[in-house]
């Protein structure tokens, strides 16, 4: 009844009628890639492992990068081959300045006019995402923040972490829309029956492992996807 009654009163893209529940991912993906604001995150993760290391700036994106390639995260790969205690490692990463991202008024009407409920699911940590939804200025939208920890430390694209969101929150897939710039962290989504929308908006390696086979939608930017399915049909 509730959500007859929310249907009601917003008119939305038929594609998307069936949707009760939206997780969205973070990073490059509700707010813009060319803000080039993990940048500032990826330096710091190469200054960390250049101090963990006692290596040259070289050496350390080589490590870095290889860890990102090999195992979806820098972290995952420093826990696994270097011990590193992922709460001082994002602490430490995450302490950047976000004067490149600014305030997202189309995004936060849409989000808030949008049907259903919503959710973040992340790579990073909780804090850092609550900082950068606030900048935004659309944390408020959001019932849960499904973070690294929350995933047990286990990064997308493992299934670990979407069982683990679907269980705990008693999420319907077959209601879901996940929103992502990361396209191979849309397999395991579309696996579980969740609708997919693939933001292409030149993340790095952000088309790594495409196949149109479990990308449902295309797009550039989420404020002006969610404002046009708003719309309804054309």
């Amino acid at each position: 009844m509730i959500r007859a009654k929310r249907a009601a009163m917003v008119t939305i893209a038929p594609a998307f009628a069936h949707v009760s529940y939206w997780i969205f991912d973070l990073d490059n993906c509700l707010y813009p890639a060319s803000t080039r604001l993990f940048d500032l995150i990826d330096q710091r993760m190469g200054n960390y492992i250049e101090r963990l290391l006692d290596c040259d700036r070289v050496e350390a994106r080589r490590v870095q990068k290889a860890h990102f390639h090999d195992h979806g995260t820098t972290l995952a790969g420093l826990m696994k081959h270097h011990q590193v205690d992922p709460h001082h490692f994002l602490a430490d990463v995450h302490d950047i300045d976000l004067d490149r991202i600014e305030a997202n008024p189309l995004l936060d009407a849409g989000l808030g006019r949008l049907p259903g409920r919503k959710f973040l699911f992340t790579n990073g940590d909780a804090p850092y995402a609550q900082r950068v939804l606030e900048r935004i200025g659309i944390a408020h939208h959001f019932e849960h923040l499904h973070d690294i920890h929350a995933a047990e430390l286990v990064p997308k694209p493992s299934m670990h972490g979407y069982r683990l969101l679907v269980e705990q929150l008693a999420i319907d897939p077959a209601r879901t829309v996940m929103v992502e710039d990361m396209a191979q962290n849309l397999v395991p989504a579309k696996s579980l029956g969740m609708t997919t929308v693939w933001v292409d908006n030149g993340s790095e390696r952000g088309n790594h492992n495409y196949d149109p086979g479990f990308i449902d939608h295309r797009i550039a930017n989420v404020a002006e996807w969610v404002d046009d399915i708003l719309k309804g049909p054309s």
